[in-house]
């Protein structure tokens, strides 16, 4: 891991925690907003208990899938690209937490038989 990706990563994944922490408080607030007036005997629920509604819905509606469910879209997307499409991709998530891709040297004199 470089220098540079130490920020935006610890960034990414402070950002990402706040975010889940927030939609667990919604679910909190939605479910003890709206169940006990429209459910009869449906009572409030704590935060730990909203959070576990948030996990059971993702397990239920969502799938536990890696990459968002997205693998077969950005497999379609990618094969779709030209090479230097492809390449300008590359080129722009080669900053994003990792190192950079060394440089092959490309020959310029044409192989010989």
């Amino acid at each position: 891991m470089n220098m540079h990706c130490k920020p935006r990563c610890g960034k990414f994944i402070l950002l990402a925690i706040v975010g889940i922490a927030a939609l667990g408080w919604l679910v909190m607030a939605l479910w003890n907003w709206l169940m006990p007036a429209l459910f009869f005997g449906a009572k409030e629920i704590d935060y730990l208990q909203a959070m576990g509604v948030l996990v059971l819905s993702k397990i239920l509606f969502g799938g536990i899938r890696g990459h968002c469910g997205h693998g077969r879209w950005h497999h379609q997307r990618w094969q779709q690209m030209t090479p230097e499409e492809r390449e300008k991709f590359q080129a722009g998530m080669r900053g994003w937490c990792d190192k950079p891709k060394q440089e092959v040297p490309i020959a310029t004199e044409p192989p010989r038989d």
